[in-house]
């Protein structure tokens, strides 16, 4: 016999967790461009970091629905009334496209908040999993992992106003070091996954990277709107063809573990949007960029840039010769810090307490 979901949360909490990624050819995960750009075959890189962001679901008063999660206000509407514009609006989405009341939603990131490494798709595919699981238990349809970054990203893309990756959903599930190559709605697979490191090798590969936060949040939707206007007006085309290519010789150099190669393309993909939108690197980013290239490094802001995160890659020397100058780059700034590269395996987690 089917339990009811009140029944359900008073015997234990719903909870799910998923992992944030850094990046390396985004925006050509969204269809403004991988569409017209498809005889390039167009992909996207990525790894999966083990800074997980937690979401926990637990009973609330009848009919309404509440979220808190640090750095923001905690706030709570009636079911029929939850706000999809508000800064949570994207989790009050989910909770009204599964139309289950009575919840307080908790949201616990090991990411900062705003730092460009996917944070609220990630917190979107960890409820859309947890009610999921939630469905699960109360004798409901769900949806198989598969569906479920393309259902937080649907929900996610009808909110945002503007057009929206799966980048950051795809790492938040699977995990992993992945080159993700774009093939849309006229294709079976709305995409390609291809596993690009074994996960043996995971460990020594962290010596290879540096994730930086520079301490200034990000918005991407002011950079990521920018580059979809212009391209859908016809400029910069030429741009991204080179950021298609820059992007497939890199999966290319990095899954033959070609670093030198690695780091030019990473360099070169940095260089042609930092020209096309100057702003997509605040002062540190710059700094922290040029610091890079004189130790030979690759460097990369995370998503779509101006704030938040940036990434290098380099011989593990060279990246511990790196760490030293970006620490002290960053010191200047009280937020900014290194952050720990971790890489995950596990991708989404559910479960239950």
């Amino acid at each position: 016999m089917s339990r009811t979901i009140n029944d359900i949360l008073d015997s234990e909490s719903i909870q799910a967790s998923a992992p944030c990624r850094i990046d390396m050819g985004g925006t050509l995960d969204i269809g403004s461009f991988f569409y017209p750009l498809s005889y390039l075959h167009p992909c996207t890189f990525n790894i999966a970091l083990a800074m997980r962001t937690r979401v926990r679901i637990l009973p609330f008063e009848k009919g309404r629905v509440k979220i808190s999660s640090k750095g923001f206000e905690s706030a709570e509407f009636p079911i029929d009334k939850v706000p999809f514009d508000h800064p949570m609006g994207l989790m009050f989405a989910i909770a009204a496209h599964f139309q289950v009341d009575g919840i307080h939603i908790i949201i616990e990131s090991g990411s900062p908040p705003r730092s460009a490494l996917g944070g609220s798709s990630v917190a979107a595919v960890a409820l859309v999993a947890a009610f999921n699981l939630l469905m699960k238990k109360a004798g409901r349809p769900t949806l198989s992992r598969e569906r479920i970054p393309l259902l937080a990203h649907g929900i996610e893309e009808s909110v945002a106003g503007v057009p929206c990756g799966l980048q950051d959903q795809l790492a938040a599930t699977f995990g992993g070091i992945n080159a993700w190559y774009w093939k849309g709605r006229g294709d079976p697979r709305t995409y390609i996954r291809r596993p690009l490191v074994h996960e043996q090798r995971y460990p020594d590969l962290s010596d290879h990277l540096l994730v930086a936060y520079c301490g200034i949040p990000h918005e991407s939707k002011n950079i990521n709107s920018q580059w979809v206007k212009r391209f859908i007006s016809g400029e910069c085309r030429t741009r991204w063809v080179e950021i298609a290519a820059a992007t497939r010789a890199f999966v290319e150099a990095f899954a033959s573990f070609d670093i030198s190669e690695a780091v030019r393309q990473m360099n070169r993909d940095t260089a042609i949007r930092s020209e096309m939108t100057p702003d997509v690197l605040d002062d540190t980013g710059s700094a922290l960029v040029a610091s890079a290239l004189d130790h030979d490094c690759g460097a990369r802001f995370t998503g779509a840039g101006a704030g938040g995160c940036l990434w290098a890659l380099g011989s593990p020397d060279k990246i511990g010769k790196l760490r030293i100058a970006w620490a002290r780059e960053l010191s200047k700034i009280k937020t900014a810090r290194l952050l720990a590269v971790d890489i995950d395996s596990d991708g989404l987690l559910t479960g239950s307490q």
